[in-house]
């Protein structure tokens, strides 16, 4: 056995051994998620002032033991700029330079511990920086937790009809240096196999990888669907899957429309990130994603900052990460637009909801003093039945969009259609062109980024 593995096994088992707690906070009241934030809130605040020069001056005189979620909002806001400039002052342990992490990521290509504790992983850079992150051992574990634990108490429920081991495939990121694929790793075991299928194969490739390992459930990029439903539908991809779990992009409507129709299983929504893992993640029962309350802080805000009211859409959201103390995370900022729910879910849970997040503030257009909605692109080019991906380049006086095609759809009418509405929204003259391509570029992750915006000089020229 390699020392990876033998320290693997044990970093299951120790996972394995936190699961009943975790599998507990599912079920706890309101009150017991608010003591339980405060109290960890505290904690975290106190390690990063003792232990992180950046956030010991930057959070210089904050009264600790008397820090409450209304206090936080007191303190400053923390950017992936301010992360990436300043890491080796944030990080709580000093060897965790950023040139360490980075040589560490380049090494990647399966699963590895750094400093035989530590995992590293990184993000796509869709916002246009890449960001880097680490978790030590119980903080990784608990990472993993938040994104399976509603997925492993059902489990734990239909082994009592269907025993056996849970044949779980990914396609996803094919590389260790993201979360997605480094988890199912890490904490693959006997009684739960997983397998990882790069997306960035080509189709037929991943259809029969998929048929080969005949998965009970599948984690995908939501962009991943349309393609392989269209292959269900052929009768090339044979699998039956009791539940299909979307994460890492928006899952846009058409996506999980065409994902029940095909194969007639609940498809589970997971929100989450390389910052603070499973933020969010639908338990199947009603509407909406349960916000994982006891191992984060979410502040859905304005584009100024201010708390916006539920029911109403934020322009970005500030994290802060409850269980992460090697990097603390406090209300750093990440530009997804969230919507709060009133109201409870049917499960019971206490945890708050969240509708499922459908972009982010950087996939807005500007021209000049106009701002364009992504949802302007995404409903027209979303019901065109033959359309399968779409990737939308921002132009100065439009867009250039390219799409993956099952038929022939009248492209230069569908062109004309968004011109339309950009005319309505306020654009003089737009130019609008829409090509079929057979691949579409994703990121070195493996995420395919629709929205792509001019850069912020060219838009403000526009």
């Amino acid at each position: 056995m390699t020392a990876y593995e033998e320290r693997r096994r044990q970093h299951v088992q120790d996972m394995t051994a936190m699961l009943p707690e975790h599998l507990r906070r599912l079920d706890w009241s309101a009150e017991q998620l608010r003591l339980h934030r405060q109290a960890s809130l505290r904690r975290l605040i106190r390690t990063a002032i003792e232990r992180s020069p950046w956030h010991r001056q930057r959070l210089a005189g904050v009264a600790v033991d008397r820090l409450d979620e209304g206090k936080l909002r007191d303190l400053p806001v923390m950017t992936k700029d301010d992360l990436m400039t300043n890491f080796d002052e944030i990080v709580t342990d000093r060897r965790l330079r950023l040139d360490v992490c980075n040589a560490h990521l380049e090494t990647l290509t399966d699963d590895a511990y750094l400093f035989g504790r530590y995992h590293v992983v990184a993000s796509g850079g869709s916002t246009g920086r890449r960001g880097v992150f680490v978790y030590d051992w119980d903080e990784w574990a608990t990472m993993y937790l938040g994104i399976q634990r509603i997925e492993l108490r059902r489990q734990a429920e239909e082994e009592r009809s269907r025993p056996g081991p849970i044949i779980m495939t990914t396609v996803a990121a094919g590389r260790a240096s993201h979360a997605s694929r480094a988890l199912t790793q890490t904490f693959a075991s006997t009684d739960r196999v997983i397998g990882g299928i790069p997306i960035t194969l080509p189709i037929d490739e991943i259809v029969a990888a998929l048929n080969e390992q005949n998965p009970d459930l599948i984690f995908a990029y939501p962009s991943a669907i349309l393609p392989l439903a269209d292959k269900a539908r052929a009768g090339e991809l044979r699998i039956r899957p009791r539940r299909i779990m979307l994460g890492a992009e928006p899952v846009l409507p058409e996506i999980r429309a065409t994902a029940e129709d095909t194969w007639n299983v609940p498809v589970i929504n997971v929100y989450g990130s390389s910052e603070g893992g499973a933020m969010g993640i639908a338990c199947g029962d009603g509407p909406g994603l349960h916000l994982a309350e006891d191992l984060c802080i979410i502040e859905a805000v304005d584009a100024d900052g201010r708390t916006v009211a539920p029911g109403e859409r934020s322009a970005k959201i500030y994290l802060t990460n409850l269980y992460n103390h090697t990097l603390p995370l406090i209300r750093y900022e990440i530009t997804d637009e969230v919507t709060l729910l009133s109201g409870s879910c049917p499960c019971g849970s206490a945890h708050r909801l969240i509708e499922d997040p459908q972009g982010r503030l950087d996939d807005l257009f500007h021209y000049g003093s106009l701002v364009v909605h992504p949802l302007l692109f995404r409903s027209p080019l979303g019901l065109c039945r033959d359309i399968i991906e779409y990737q939308v380049h921002q132009t100065a006086r439009g867009a250039d969009i390219t799409v993956r095609c099952l038929g022939r759809p009248e492209l230069k009418g569908l062109a004309d259609d968004i011109r339309g509405k950009l005319i309505t929204a306020g654009l003089d003259d737009p130019e609008v062109t829409i090509t079929a391509l057979d691949q579409l570029p994703r990121q070195d992750t493996g995420k395919l980024k629709r929205f792509i915006p001019l850069a912020p000089v060219a838009a403000h020229a526009a």
